[in-house]
């Protein structure tokens, strides 16, 4: 592993349930928000079929799924509700700002969400000034995870070759997109919305990393750490 991470010239960090520890909320508003249409569904529902997948992707899942046409104002009046809810009370994944305080190589954000939506996440983290433009969605590319453009799109941005990169993906599909691009993927499964670890280690290829603490990274990656005496931020930046 340590010589595969010398090479290693870019994370890119999904950002629901890897940055932000967001899941939880987003699967318990979108729970209630199907009830006026007489769709029943619990969270664990959502985790196993949604996380991963752009919201209009969803709602044309549920829609089909369910036999049911939501009206046009279904998505949006979904977004607002969850920016209220982020603004109350979402908060990053624990221990992930120490790692980006630490980081010795720039990173970016690649995410099925909306842009929108990642600016208000990214803003109700702190986080706005940290990642500025290298924020990257699906809704720039032909197709989102899992297929690959999301992840080579970031990567072109970044004036990285794929081979160079590192994401951090909490989700399958985001696993497929990573391995698809041809780039070193690990998985965190640290967020709230994955219960059952060892569920999450089984269902994840062999040859990919998983984590469930941030405070394991430097273990596992040493050589992205910035070197004591150096500014983080310098270091991350181009």
């Amino acid at each position: 592993m340590a010589n595969e991470l010398r090479t290693v010239d870019l994370v890119i960090f999904d950002c629901d349930g890897v940055i932000a520890d967001s899941e939880v909320i987003s699967a318990t508003l979108l729970v209630r928000q199907l009830l006026p249409y007489g769709i029943r569904i619990d969270t664990e529902y959502v985790f196993r079929n949604f996380v991963g997948k752009s919201f209009p992707v969803v709602a044309g899942i549920i829609g089909e799924r369910f036999g049911i046409a939501l009206p046009s104002t279904f998505v949006g009046d979904y977004r607002a509700a969850l920016r209220e809810a982020f603004a109350d009370s979402l908060q990053t994944t624990p221990g992930l700002l120490d790692v980006l305080g630490q980081l010795a190589c720039p990173a970016c954000v690649a995410t099925s969400s909306s842009a929108p939506r990642v600016a208000h996440t990214l803003e109700a983290v702190g986080l706005t000034d940290y990642f500025g433009a290298d924020v990257f969605t699906a809704s720039q590319v032909a197709q989102g995870k899992p297929a690959p453009d999301l992840f080579l799109f970031a990567a072109r941005e970044m004036s990285t070759a794929p081979e160079r990169c590192l994401v951090i993906e909490d989700s399958v599909p985001g696993i497929e997109a990573a391995l698809a691009a041809g780039m070193k993927v690990w998985r965190y499964v640290g967020g709230s919305h994955i219960a059952d670890v060892a569920r999450a280690r089984g269902e994840t290829p062999a040859d990919v990393t998983v984590f469930d603490n941030w405070d394991r990274f430097y273990v596992l990656a040493p050589e992205l750490k910035t070197r004591q005496g150096e500014h983080g931020e310098e270091q991350r930046r181009r």
